[in-house]
């Protein structure tokens, strides 16, 4: 994988592609957008670019990790607004096609839950998830939750996954080498994470036990 894009992990193109990547998969959840960053990423940790100015010659690394972290956050939140707002007006034929899915729905009323507690933590551990970014999006936007509760979670899940897809990729990169096995080492971490964070969305959400009618407190 690294031979074949190395041309575009050592320019500074780099970050357009990932931010754009990133951005449409919240519509495209087919799009390898972890897997990118995670290769730029190992090749930020083996590979610099001498740049020849006026002044003399510098030394800078293509890409720069922080730049690829603000990258992938940025468009990251971006994404995620951009389904929410568009959720938001779906109107009925949206609300229909959520109706419909039993996953959507699940999701919906889990994270309506979550944000009616003030805790957004089932945001930033869909973000993991396949497609749990949009699930998440579209569902926070087609039940009309408030900005305030779910945008201040979608930036904090764009940051932690932003900061684990490049940490995955550069210290796969700097233990294993920037070839293919660091790659794939890197790359199977984050389908790991995507895993559990699956698992964890899918799970059934308990509703508290309350008391049958007419049965005492503690019977």
């Amino acid at each position: 994988m690294l031979e074949s894009v190395g041309a575009l992990t050592g320019s500074p193109w780099i970050y357009a592609v990932v931010a754009l990547s990133v951005l449409l998969d919240v519509f495209l959840p087919v799009l390898p957008s972890g897997v990118l960053v995670i290769t730029a990423a190992t090749a930020a940790a083996a590979s610099t670019t001498t740049v020849t100015a006026a002044a003399g010659e510098a030394t800078r690394q293509v890409p720069s990790l922080l730049a690829l972290i603000l990258c992938a956050a940025t468009a990251s939140v971006l994404g995620d607004l951009v389904a929410y707002r568009l959720a938001w007006r779906g109107g009925d034929r949206l609300d229909r096609a959520i109706a419909r899915s039993r996953r959507l729905t699940s999701a919906q009323e889990r994270l309506g839950a979550a944000l009616s507690r003030g805790g957004g933590f089932l945001v930033v551990i869909a973000r993991f998830a396949p497609a749990g970014r949009s699930v998440v999006s579209l569902g926070a936007g087609a039940a009309h939750r408030k900005a305030k509760e779910f945008l201040p979670w979608s930036a904090v899940a764009g940051v932690a996954w932003a900061v684990y897809s490049v940490g995955l990729g550069y210290f796969g990169g700097q233990w294993l080498g920037a070839g293919w096995l660091g790659t794939a080492v890197s790359v199977l971490a984050l389908f790991l994470a995507g895993t559990l964070a699956a698992l964890f969305v899918r799970r059934p959400a308990h509703a508290p036990t309350t008391p049958a009618d007419g049965a005492p407190a503690g019977a």
